[in-house]
């Protein structure tokens, strides 16, 4: 299996092709979600070894670009950290499109600091005053008296949208905000400033950034499962009417008990019990 792996402007593009199989049978284009990118990559991954006669491009640029690539017809899949909303509906059916959704995964969005940081707890309230700019300090919820650093996904961005909807509320957030195109830098960015907070899905985790719990529930697979954890969501990839022939098959491997074991593995939350 040869891969491909080039970063754009707009994310991570992978291309994957088996060798002396560049005529490829058919080719499957998947853009979007930066934060359904991981599951993807590795689904395809796997998908890839099963099917050496099909060529897959995978891209991440936010949830908004991939659905808006399923509307104009220009990908086979679009991923998705949120629904897709009535307007676009509307507008797909103009172009006439047929956007079609499919749950492939669960995810619970963590509020994370850099790991020196000594809060640990936030409530709703307080992300919410934090992203607006009414708190500006560390010390003003339970922290050390220094400046918060708001750093935010861009608007385009379905993570961005589910932070409106658990937080915001349609309040707008700070215009001191640093707004990031993607899941990575986000990660990375809180991991290089004390004083930053932001946010990413589950599957983003790791040694350095902390998570921190909310209204006293941390995030994790069993709490974004049962629901009980206030900032679990639902993953999605769409595709224009009902996936036919190798999308299809793509689509029924992603939702089995082997694909969803893959969104597992990656960090993110299954749709069914896989004990």
């Amino acid at each position: 299996m040869f891969k491909m792996i080039k970063k754009t402007a707009f994310g991570l593009l992978v291309t994957c092709f088996a060798a002396g199989a560049v005529f490829a049978s058919e080719s499957i284009v998947i853009k979007g979600s930066t934060t359904v990118l991981p599951i993807t990559q590795a689904v395809v991954e796997t998908y890839m070894k099963a099917n050496p006669g099909v060529q897959m491009s995978v891209s991440g640029g936010g949830s908004g670009e991939g659905i808006k690539a399923i509307i104009d017809k220009t990908t086979d899949i679009a991923m998705s950290s949120r629904a897709i909303k009535k307007e676009e509906i509307e507008l797909a059916k103009t172009r006439g499109a047929n956007p079609v959704e499919h749950v492939v995964g669960l995810d619970a969005l963590i509020p994370i600091v850099h790991p020196r940081n000594k809060v640990s707890n936030l409530s709703i309230d307080q992300l919410s005053q934090i992203y607006q700019g009414k708190i500006t300090n560390w010390k003003e919820v339970g922290g050390e008296d220094l400046k918060i650093v708001v750093i935010s996904r861009d608007t385009s961005s379905g993570t961005f949208e589910s932070w409106d909807h658990f937080i915001m509320k349609k309040i707008k957030v700070t215009p001191r905000a640093q707004m990031l195109a993607s899941s990575g830098a986000v990660a990375t960015a809180v991991a290089k400033n004390r004083y930053a907070i932001s946010y990413v899905g589950i599957g983003y985790l790791n040694k350095s950034i902390k998570p921190l719990s909310v209204n006293g529930i941390t995030g994790s697979i069993d709490a974004a499962l049962d629901k009980s954890y206030p900032l679990a969501r639902e993953l999605y990839m769409y595709t224009n009417g009902e996936p036919q022939g190798e999308a299809a098959k793509f689509m029924t491997f992603i939702k089995s008990r082997a694909g969803q074991k893959i969104v597992a593995k990656v960090g993110f939350v299954p749709t069914m019990s896989l004990k």
